[in-house]
């Protein structure tokens, strides 16, 4: 069995979407209140997401030259930062990506069946932790 296939095996099902409270848009220009970061949160946690997923906001993805960011993350899947995400613009983008995302088994989304956005605003691809454990 190869790595990928026993990652698919421990993959739990459930799909973590981070999504940075603090960031703002990057150009700045936003008001101080309430963060375009919280403003995301605050509608995705309003959207029809798959089962499975649940939605977290976070403090600082470490990505403030490219925001708004999100994460995604599932046990045994591979973890994806995305940034330059519009508060209003991108929701659509981000529930379709994190759709395909909670579909695969191990998180790896082909290329061609990302959201436009996620194909051209991807920050870090991250290996499961059981890969780092050989």
């Amino acid at each position: 069995m190869t790595s990928v296939e026993a990652l698919g095996r421990r993959a739990d099902g459930s799909v973590q979407l981070l999504v940075c409270v603090t960031c703002r848009h990057s150009g700045a220009g936003d008001p101080p209140e309430p963060k375009p970061g919280a403003v995301l949160r605050d509608r995705l946690l309003a959207a029809a997401l798959p089962a499975g997923v649940r939605v977290h906001g976070v403090a600082c993805l470490s990505n403030c030259s490219r925001g708004c960011t999100i994460a995604l993350r599932g046990g045994g899947r591979w973890t994806y930062v995305y940034g330059n995400i519009d508060s209003a613009a991108h929701v659509a983008a981000v529930i379709e990506g994190t759709t395909r995302y909670a579909a695969s088994h191990d998180g790896l989304v082909p290329w061609r069946e990302r959201p436009e956005h996620f194909r051209k605003n991807c920050i870090a691809r991250i290996p499961p932790v059981e890969v780092c454990d050989d």
